[in-house]
């Protein structure tokens, strides 16, 4: 080699084909080799006996100047080729060659079948090759990889080396780029791993959130299931295919696996041929691995998976699933060896819930004697916007409470598809109990979230929880809101906070990271006793897209004091009231002048304030808010202690619930504001509370109807109005393009 070519590394030269390089070798017909048989792809010696060469998977190849070697490639795998190990004494450089579905990359440099230049490539040092395939092989030994050698006369080879590869392709896909596809990925590596993000990829589980329980469970014992149209919509698919030479399949079979813990989680089923609608379960809890003979058959499969739960404590939602391809032994003492397996990794969509911000869809509403009041209000809104209203019916005895305070709806989304569902946090486990299943709207699912079984005044409940609209805080974007959870502050004797279990579930799902308010002092413990969300439609100056409504004893102080100032201290609160509907709630009509003399009422509301400024501090830390972004609503507390629960539950200090029905509790339908009845004082025929209200928002552009129910909101240990539900419209932005 002349000067510059060696100061280069090589030395191009005029093309050579590589027919004529293999001519050249002498490895054309009739120098040892024929054509391939025409049944089985496999190359015949010129005697027509079968090669009985072993085909290798090796990942570094040695290749020999006396005898050809021989493996099989799998596509998305690389081999190794040893280039120097059999270069003769006086060799000086090569050129290496393969056929079309070959690439060969060597010194940083790729090489195909396509290059205008053969290129000379000194041999210094020991060299390797990395040798791809592009396709699967039709026959076998179909493929070739060239390497011949040469001394100081370029012009002269002094022995070349071939490896015969078979190309085959075993691997699994899905829908990796999140576009509701099965996909390619460029680069097989990339389905191996799930990210986050606007640039992430990974493919996407759903939850089966079926409404019918028992369903699931009579699913572990089935190996297969009839799915109608719709339930396949919510399935993930994973695609399975194998190709290659049929002489080389046959040789193997392929096992479907996942771990035995990830097995649990998820259910892959397979579509059966004589049916369009019946599937066989081939991975699910009790089977973590799945042998498939391929027979020598090509073979390109659908496989559908569904998840059976969300992310929690213990399952950080990621499940993988692997397709193996295993050598299967002649020698019964001989154990079957693993050879290549390609992998896919699923996240399981999380739960994410919705603010009141959202427009609603569907209004579900507990139709019982005693929430007439309610029930008709409630449903007249609803129409007047045009929204569906769902009756559920309930036990009398339970008076429809169960309908807010146990459950919520939610949503679970993949890019194929958004399922709305019900996650219910149910005080009484026994599902006959709990007929909000049974008066779901076609495709809203429902799903138990198992809790402990805490007393009447539990904050163990999805009841204790809200969300927040989108915010920005410090730079980061929370375009799903936050979780707010009530809890306690600090630990204590008698401190309740909500159970771990759906705490740590709330964490889990990652998207909407919570932020824990302090709502103990509350005898509910719900934060909606003292705050609210409404949208508004005004972004200037920097406002967001939402007010914060909170609770406000010193508000409702200063207008009593303001009206009291202006010669209407005789003016009756509750003076609407039935004396009966008082003296059940423990309450009792009070002039204005009675009610700001009372200093052991002040003390309490005192209290109350100092709580409600906790969280207010809170959450202006927390979601980014300043104060032009909250309204103060005149509302009143009053401490007390629990009296339906027994003894050994009863604790020491008292607790707060609304002193009037608590305008907080409004339902939110856009713009359209189902607000309690507060019942106070009569000035000039209009009531201070509502005309207070009124006043705040109405030039927000809010339409206030306020509801004429009491005992609806002040019944028993002053629990919500929780006789009413909405499903919303869930939010535009997609969950996986957050970044947690």
């Amino acid at each position: 080699m002349n000067a510059v070519a060696k100061a280069a590394g090589h030395q191009e030269v005029p093309v050579e084909k590589i027919s004529d390089t293999w001519a050249a070798a002498g490895l054309n017909k009739g120098a040892g080799w024929s054509g391939p048989d025409r049944i089985t792809g496999e190359r015949r010696s010129e005697g027509g006996q079968l090669g009985g060469r072993a085909m290798s998977f090796q990942n570094i190849i040695r290749l020999s100047l006396d005898d050809p070697a021989h493996a099989v490639c799998v596509l998305g795998s690389e081999i190794y080729v040893d280039v120097s190990g059999c270069a003769p004494q006086m060799c000086e450089c090569f050129t290496i060659h393969g056929s079309g579905r070959v690439l060969i990359d060597i010194a940083d440099t790729m090489i195909t079948d396509k290059e205008d230049a053969t290129i000379w490539w000194p041999l210094t040092e020991p060299t390797y090759a990395i040798v791809k395939m592009t396709s699967p092989s039709f026959m076998v030994d179909g493929d070739k990889v060239l390497v011949t050698y040469y001394g100081t006369n370029e012009e002269m080879s002094l022995g070349t080396a071939v490896l015969y590869l078979t190309g085959i392709d075993v691997s699994l896909e899905v829908d990796i780029y999140r576009t509701g596809q099965v996909g390619l990925p460029s680069d097989k590596k990339a389905k191996k791993k799930w990210t986050w993000g606007p640039n992430g990829w990974g493919a996407i589980l759903l939850v089966n959130c079926s409404p019918d329980p028992g369903q699931l469970e009579d699913q572990v014992k089935e190996t297969k299931k009839v799915l109608l149209s719709d339930e396949i919509k919510n399935l993930s698919q994973m695609m399975l295919n194998v190709q290659g030479p049929s002489y080389t399949l046959k040789k193997y079979q392929l096992v479907l696996h996942t771990s035995e813990e990830e097995s649990k989680k998820a259910r892959v089923y397979w579509p059966q041929k004589d049916s369009a609608h019946t599937f066989e379960l081939v991975l699910g809890p009790g089977q973590h691995t799945y042998t498939l003979p391929l027979l020598g058959n090509h073979l390109k499969e659908t496989l559908y998976v569904e998840a059976t739960e969300f992310p929690s404590a213990s399952f950080s939602g990621l499940i993988s699933y692997s397709a193996s391809l295993v050598e299967e032994s002649q020698d019964p003492l001989i154990p079957e060896v693993p050879v290549y397996k390609d992998t896919v990794v699923f996240r399981v969509a999380p739960c994410i819930f919705l603010p009141s911000t959202q427009m609603p869809l569907e209004v579900y509403l507990c139709r019982e004697l005693q929430l007439q009041g309610f029930v008709n209000t409630v449903t007249e809104l609803s129409e007047e916007n045009h929204f569906q209203v769902a009756s559920v019916y309930e036990d009398p005895n339970r008076l429809g409470k169960w309908l807010q305070d146990e459950m919520a709806f939610c949503y679970t989304q993949a890019p194929h598809k958004t399922v709305s569902f019900v996650l219910d946090t149910p005080r009484a486990i026994l599902l006959e109990e709990i007929s909000m299943k049974y008066s779901l709207s076609p495709g809203v699912g429902y799903m138990i979230q198992e809790t402990k079984d805490h007393t009447v005044a539990s904050m163990d409940s999805i009841g204790n929880l809200m969300v927040s609209p989108p915010v920005k805080v410090q730079g980061k974007e929370y375009p799903l809101g936050r979780v707010l959870i009530g809890s306690r502050f600090y630990p204590s004797a008698e401190g309740r906070a909500m159970s771990e279990a759906l705490r740590d579930f709330l964490y889990a799902q990652q998207v909407q990271a919570p932020v824990e308010l302090y709502a103990d002092w509350l005898m509910s413990g719900h934060m909606d006793e003292f705050m609210c969300f409404v949208p508004i439609d005004d972004k200037s100056d920097g406002k967001k897209s939402f007010q914060l409504l909170l609770a406000s004893p010193r508000a409702c102080y200063t207008l009593l004091q303001e009206k009291q100032r202006q010669g209407y201290g005789n003016a009756l609160l509750f003076d609407e009231v039935r004396g009966d509907q008082l003296l059940s709630n423990g309450r009792e009509a009070k002039t204005i002048d009675q009610f700001l003399a009372d200093e052991n009422l002040r003390k309490q509301n005192e209290f109350a304030e100092k709580c409600i400024l906790l969280n207010r501090d809170i959450l202006k830390t927390e979601l980014g808010l300043v104060e032009k972004d909250i309204i103060d609503i005149p509302q009143l507390f009053c401490l007390a202690r629990l009296t339906n629960v027994p003894s050994e539950q009863q604790p020491q200090r008292p607790l707060a619930r609304p002193y009037f029905p608590d305008l907080l509790q409004m339902i939110v339908m856009g713009k359209t504001l189902g607000i309690p009845k507060p019942f106070g004082p009569q000035i000039k025929g209009t009531c201070c509370l509502e005309e207070k209200v009124c006043q705040l928002l109405e030039p927000l552009g809010f339409k206030c109807t306020f509801i004429d129910d009491f005992d609806c909101y002040l019944t028993d240990v002053g629990d919500l109005c929780a006789c009413a539900n909405i499903r919303r419209v869930p939010f535009a932005f997609k969950w996986w393009k957050t970044v947690p």
